[in-house]
Parts: structure tokens; sequence; C-alpha cells
């Protein structure tokens, strides 16, 4: 193998998650008393955090206080409803298992809230990962490289030794801020073309082919 660690984006990478995302963008929306947003508005407002994704969401001139009041009642929505309909992607599972029997390490650094994503791959992967790693406060999000060379260093390894996995051009961009070759996967959040022009160095059409590359 040319890697010894596969770090993984979380969202439109392991999981599905999006159905679940867009319920709890719309509750937020219904109760504030604005429109609603359709699945593919949301899938394209996401991958920057939940801060950016109901920034993207309220309409434009919201106020402050009003957003905050969007995010909070987003959030509280979100972490009751976490796996309504979210689902690993086809293969996935079976492939990160195929990963470690190999004897590669697993990680996971996401954009999604800390808590939010240990409960949620704890919930269909158990403990398979060596790490997860949500958004935390000592760390800035993604595509800024903080978060991804903490966990680099956690899974003791090299940069050299890494590749990081993701479907948005925020992933390759996070890949790249810290010196790693990116592979995109083009059954998330972000079309082919998209990942291609961010520089990703492989892209991945099913989870399988992550084993080839």
């Amino acid at each position: 193998m040319k890697y010894k660690a596969y770090i993984f984006d979380l969202d439109g990478t392991l999981l599905d998650t999006l159905l679940d995302l867009a319920n709890a963008v719309n509750f937020a929306m219904r109760e504030k008393g604005y429109p609603e947003r359709t699945v593919a508005e949301v899938r394209n407002f996401i991958g920057n955090g939940i801060k950016v994704l109901i920034k993207r969401s309220v309409p434009d001139g919201t106020s402050e206080d009003d957003y905050a009041e969007a995010l909070e009642l987003f959030t509280k929505y979100y972490l009751e409803h976490i796996a309504d309909y979210t689902k690993p992607y086809d293969g996935m599972i079976d492939v990160v298992k195929t990963l470690t029997e190999r004897g590669c390490k697993v990680a996971v650094l996401s954009n999604k809230a800390h808590v939010a994503a240990q409960a949620v791959v704890k919930d269909f992967f158990g403990d398979i990962f060596d790490i997860v790693v949500g958004k935390m406060d000592e760390f800035p999000s993604k595509p800024e490289p903080d978060s991804l060379f903490y966990t680099i260093r956690t899974l003791g390894v090299t940069a050299e030794e890494c590749v990081y996995i993701g479907d948005s051009d925020v992933d390759v961009l996070t890949a790249h801020n810290a010196g790693l070759p990116c592979i995109g996967v083009t059954w998330g959040n972000r079309d082919e073309d998209v990942l291609i022009a961010s520089g990703a160095e492989y892209i991945a059409n099913t989870p399988n082919e992550i084993l080839n590359i």
C-alpha cells in the first residue's frame, strides 16, 4: 500500500446525511418564518460546517440575532434527528474494514460538530476508526489545515504517509493546505467536475475504488 493512513471526510463521503441536514435546515426556516430550501440547495450549502450552512440558508439581510436563533433551532433539531435517514454509502463499511485488515490506520476529519461527528460515526461504524475529529473550538474549520495536522499527529504518521478522502472542493483544499493528496469521491455533495477543477489527484466513483488507489 502506498499510504499508511486514510483520513475520511464524513458527510457525503462515509455517510449520506443530506436528507437529515435538509430536514433540520427547513425546521429552522419554518420556525423563523423563512422560505424553505430544496434538498439540492442544501447539498450545495454543505461543506464548511453548520455555521456556514445556516448562514447560506437564511435570507439575505438576516440580522445576526435572527441568524443565531436559526442556528440554535437547527442544532437542537439535528441532534435529535441525526440518524432518521442517514446511512453509510453502500460498500463503505467493508472498505474501511479492509483498510484496517491491511494494517492501515483510518480516521475521520469533519466540519460537523465534534460531538455529533463522534456520535454518528460510532452509531454506524462502531470503534473501527483510530480517531474521529469534528469541528472543535481550538481549530479553525476546513479548509484550514490545523485539524488535519492534529489528526496526523495523533495517528503517529507523517503527512507523506497519508491521503485525505472527501466529496467536495473544501476537502481537496484541506488536503492540499496540509500537503496531502486527495481522493475525490463522486457519490457525495459535489459533482466530479468540481473535484477535478479543485485539483483532486484521484477520483473514486465507488467506495471499492479507494482500495485500488
